[in-house]
């Protein structure tokens, strides 16, 4: 059932959805760590292929947030409002878009992703292996759309329990899978990385099917979540213009990763392999603070549907406090023995080596991630996330730029550019505290609750 989140203690609020929206954020990371440790055994090549074609990831979330983050925005604070048609009108445009992303995705990755991956594979092995992952995986890709416009109605009444359960559930189809696939076992006839984005996307439809079973099970304001009416793009230009500047702010990220992939290529496979694991690994570092995040954002929301200026503040700060203790935990794991959690999903010590050195590095920026992320969280649930927009494209300058003059001096080290990103995060921070605070006294000033209104 759906909960209002107007009342109650707002820590409670926070940490009772972060713990279950944390959990199922580590199982939908555990698809790609669970395809790194079963692929570990054909060799650099195959890590690397994997981590490659794993970025197509953030290019898909950066279409789904689009659809994603606007819906859940305006959801919230119409329910915060009490306005539920509103909401329901806004979930099944939600959905429109969903699933038209659904098909344009299975349309271009089939089409594009040969060219795109041998692009930037450090050599042909890497790039075919690359293909035949991202073969196997984009039917679990393009349905990302549809389930993330469930999820985030979901997310925006408070539920988030079902969500998690489901995920679980997958993660362990996809774990049952992945050997079957990928090595044969049971079958004798296996299909190596092709299998294990297969097994993906298999669990991925299992999860989509059983997400529409329990969408009408778990909330009373929207009912027949694939019950779709014609197109209305008043509707569907408020959703992309909540939603977009959060589609670039994830774009911004692929193409980061791109560079990244481009400019180390000439250090190896064993070094596209080594930040392949790394950064799949910090992703899942990153949950706790995520999981703050992403509970900030229908708290808030539907406080600030609600009018409720000292709620909204309350939630921004006790996030704050709760991602940056969560986060000076987890760097300090990483600085201790790095090498234990690199060394779980790769064999070859280069690989680990450069994992482990890359994951000690980064984690100096984790406090100041998981302060980006709250910032992130607020603008959703104020409706305009463009200053986070602003944020992400601080680092296409403070970064990508520099990375690839770095690239082409003699003397760089992959340390040099790991140290540069780090870097690039601090200065990104900085840039969303100032728009957080801005944000805050724009929005929040002269707010009144819904009932305090004068009729």
């Amino acid at each position: 059932m759906q909960h209002d989140l107007t009342q109650g203690s707002i820590t409670g609020r926070l940490v009772g959805m972060a713990a279950f929206i944390g959990m199922g954020l580590l199982f939908q990371t555990l698809y790609f760590l669970v395809d790194l440790y079963f692929v570990a055994g054909i060799g650099a090549s195959a890590i690397a292929g994997v981590g490659l074609a794993g970025n197509a990831f953030f290019l898909c979330m950066a279409a789904s947030q689009m659809v994603g983050v606007g819906a859940l925005s305006l959801i919230a604070r119409a329910i915060g409002a009490k306005t539920f048609d509103q909401a329901d009108g806004v979930y099944r445009q939600a959905m429109v878009i969903g699933l038209g992303l659904t098909v344009i995705t299975l349309v271009a990755g089939y089409a594009l992703a040969h060219a795109g991956l041998h692009l930037l594979a450090a050599d042909e092995a890497t790039a075919s292996m690359g293909v035949a992952y991202l073969y196997g995986f984009l039917p679990g890709l393009a349905l990302m759309f549809p389930t993330n416009a469930m999820g985030s109605a979901l997310r925006a009444a408070g539920v988030v329990r079902p969500t998690m359960m489901i995920q679980t559930v997958s993660v362990l189809i996809n774990v049952v899978l992945a050997p079957v696939l990928i090595a044969g076992w049971g079958t004798g006839h296996p299909l190596g990385v092709f299998g294990a984005g297969l097994a993906s996307s298999i669990a991925s439809i299992v999860g989509f099917v059983w997400t529409v079973w329990i969408f009408g099970r778990c909330q009373t304001i929207i009912a027949n979540p694939l019950k779709l009416p014609r197109p209305d793009f008043a509707i569907w230009k408020k959703i992309i213009g909540v939603g977009l500047p959060s589609a670039a702010e994830f774009l911004l990220m692929f193409i980061t990763a791109g560079v990244v992939y481009g400019v180390i290529r000439h250090f190896g496979p064993e070094a596209q392999a080594g930040y392949g694991v790394g950064s799949r690994v910090m992703q899942a570092v990153f949950l706790p603070a995520m999981a703050v995040s992403f509970a900030v954002a229908p708290v808030a929301g539907q406080n600030f549907g609600a009018g409720r200026a000292d709620r909204v503040r309350r939630t921004v700060r006790d996030a704050a406090v709760l991602s940056t203790g969560l986060m000076l935990v987890l760097t300090a794991l990483c600085h201790i023995r790095p090498d234990l959690m690199i060394s779980a999903f790769a064999h070859d010590p280069k690989v680990i080596e450069i994992g482990s050195t890359f994951l000690k590095i980064i984690s100096l920026n984790f406090i100041a991630t998981g302060l980006i992320f709250t910032a992130s969280g607020t603008f959703q649930a104020l409706g305009d996330t463009r200053p986070a927009l602003f944020g992400s494209v601080s680092r296409l300058i403070t970064f990508a730029g520099p990375a690839i003059w770095l690239s082409t001096q003699p003397w760089a080290r992959l340390e040099h550019v790991w140290m540069l990103s780090a870097a690039s995060v601090f200065v990104h921070m900085l840039i969303a505290l100032f728009f957080l605070r801005r944000e805050l006294v724009r929005k929040l000033a002269g707010l009144m609750p819904r009932e305090a209104v004068p009729v």
